[in-house]
């Protein structure tokens, strides 16, 4: 495995069968970890078909964790229906610094992005414009392009 990325599944706390058809772990509202279908090391390699299908362009090698909620997220001041909860955000951390240890993963910006860090950097891929995770509710400071640093810090200190 070469990285994880990080998403929110856009929406209700518990994941539905698309969910988790789609990343390898999800986190419910109370903060229990939730298996997909796929295991991370069906991503390595995606031309079979039968892998999770979390970023557009970044699947091969990759990790998809998402956050169960935000259904009808529009921005910080509209967050929609089931907020994201700062519980399913440390189990989040405490869940990538496992997986870190376990596929000898340094902890970097090419290594632990989210979804809107990875379109950013592959203009080109249908990632690009996403907004997962660009915010993070218990720390409304943050801007979007410093939430990834924010998350890779807590995953070093759970680390």
């Amino acid at each position: 495995m070469k990285r994880i990325i990080l998403h929110w599944s856009a929406g209700c706390y518990e994941p539905n069968m698309s969910d988790l058809e789609h990343y390898h772990y999800l986190i419910t509202g109370s903060g229990k970890i939730v298996c997909g279908k796929y295991t991370p090391n069906d991503n390595l390699n995606c031309k079979d078909g039968k892998y999770a299908a979390h970023t557009g362009g970044g699947n091969t090698g990759s990790i998809g964790i998402a956050l169960c909620g935000n259904l009808n997220y529009k921005n910080p001041e509209n967050q929609g229906n089931y907020p994201l909860k700062q519980i399913q955000f440390e189990k989040m951390y405490e869940l990538c610094a496992g997986l870190c240890r376990k596929y000898a993963l340094v902890i970097s910006k090419g290594t632990i992005l989210t979804h809107y860090e990875f379109g950013l950097i592959n203009p080109k891929t249908t990632s690009f414009g996403k907004i997962d995770i660009s915010f993070i509710p218990y720390a409304p400071n943050l801007k979007p392009n410093e939430v990834g640093d924010f998350i890779r810090n807590k995953i070093l200190w759970y680390l």
